[in-house]
């Protein structure tokens, strides 16, 4: 008789059959797909945006409120500050300081060792405007308080270093033509300030998905310490931390955030204390009630008999065992959190400008709304709602996935 192996594999623990349960939920995978998107492109920041100056606020005010897809030729002028040039890590975190002022023109010629630019109109009727530039000017960073001599075709100058330098007008012609005059794409257009609506959109995905991690953070540190010491001790101990609970939970969120706000402050960290801080409630209530079921099973018993600490018991015998809630309120909390940050930037008393939070776009550009440029509300609040969508579905197919009745 002959006997043949077979290979067998189970694949039977407990995360392989939620994330088989979770992967059949298409509309949960789809969140998670958006999510993790967001937070590829809030990781590389300033890497993938078409402004990279910090806060993409480089603000051309002649092509203000552009539609999408507009484009225009424009002229770099170097402005009179050295280079500094950062590394990749640098510039990916905290943007690249642009260390040229961009032109918007409808037409330039060169004429008498000077190059004539007419100033960017669209507008039918209007009288063209013309500005005369140095072409030095447009090339090099020159040094405060000096003039460039120009003799023979030739331009003498300092440089910001204070080199003197000589370069004929035939040479900046050709730099300038090569290289300083370019044709800027804006893809999603230009805000009221002419400011490239599309980096603004993706830098403002890195404050929202900010918001989310650091406020859940702080929400989990509170809500699981209080909730579990309060399950775990119950008597006089469980009542004070219930009457705190209480407390905190009688009080509206919004109302909780603002006041928190005003008393810390405004600004970019402010906010995420401020959202944090009102999260913890409902986790600490969930996390309680879980250790109050679990702190009498058979195996928590164990523990205490042989002789180990509140600490280690609590820790490493109750939490890995009522995780799976605390996941779910998590999911639901990231949407919280963005929307309460939306909210509280569209209110002002947020993120501050030039900080591009989505919900300061929409309080921006909410006017607009009733011209033929309701995009420029509607976009930063169309992110708004797939993120949150996003969360909100992952939560849901986090619950389903995660309860073993099912």
């Amino acid at each position: 008789m002959l006997f043949t192996k077979k290979k067998v594999t189970i694949n039977g623990s407990l995360d392989y059959l939620a994330w088989q349960k979770f992967k059949r939920n298409k509309f949960s995978l789809g969140g998670l797909v958006f999510i993790l998107l967001m937070l590829v492109i809030a990781i590389l920041g300033y890497l993938i945006t078409p402004d990279k100056s910090p806060f993409a606020n480089t603000q051309i005010l002649e092509i203000a409120a552009k539609k999408p897809g507009f484009s225009c030729t424009m002229i770099k002028v170097r402005k009179n500050e050295k280079e500094n040039s950062k590394g990749i890590l640098h510039t990916m975190l905290l943007g690249r300081n642009n260390t040229y002022s961009y032109i918007p023109v409808n037409a330039y010629h060169f004429e008498n060792n000077q190059l004539i630019i007419e100033a960017f109109n669209d507008i039918e009727g209007e009288e063209p405007i013309y500005q005369t530039l140095n072409p030095v000017n447009v090339v090099f960073p020159v040094a405060f308080g000096t003039k460039t001599v120009v003799k023979n075709n030739q331009f003498i100058f300092k440089d910001i270093n204070g080199k003197r330098r000589t370069i004929s007008f035939d040479k900046l012609k050709e730099t300038i033509e090569q290289n300083h005059i370019v044709t800027k794409r804006f893809l999603l257009g230009t805000d009221r300030f002419g400011r490239d609506l599309l980096s603004r959109l993706l830098i403002g995905a890195r404050i929202s998905i900010s918001v989310g991690f650091i406020s859940v953070f702080i929400s989990l540190l509170i809500g699981i310490t209080l909730g579990s010491v309060a399950g775990y001790f119950k008597g006089k101990v469980d009542d004070v931390i219930m009457w705190l609970i209480n407390v905190i939970w009688s009080i509206p969120t919004l109302l909780m955030v603002i006041a928190i706000t005003l008393v810390i402050g405004k600004g970019f960290w402010q906010i995420f204390i401020a959202v944090g801080l009102t999260m913890w409630v409902e986790v600490a209530r969930v996390v309680r009630g879980q250790v109050l079921s679990v702190r009498e099973k058979e195996y928590v018993e164990a523990a205490r008999a042989l002789g180990f600490g509140h600490a280690r018991i609590i820790f490493k015998h109750i939490l890995p065992n009522v995780i799976s809630p605390v996941i779910i309120i998590s999911a639901a909390n990231f949407a919280t959190a963005i929307l309460l940050e939306a909210g509280l930037s569209f209110l002002g008393i947020g993120v501050q400008p030039p900080v591009p939070s989505w919900g300061t776009m929409i309080k921006e550009h909410y006017g607009y709304i009733i011209m033929d440029k309701a995009y420029l509300a509607i976009l930063p609040g169309l992110a708004i709602m797939f993120l949150v969508l996003s969360f909100t579905l992952v939560g849901n197919g986090l619950r389903d996935a995660l309860d073993t009745r099912r």
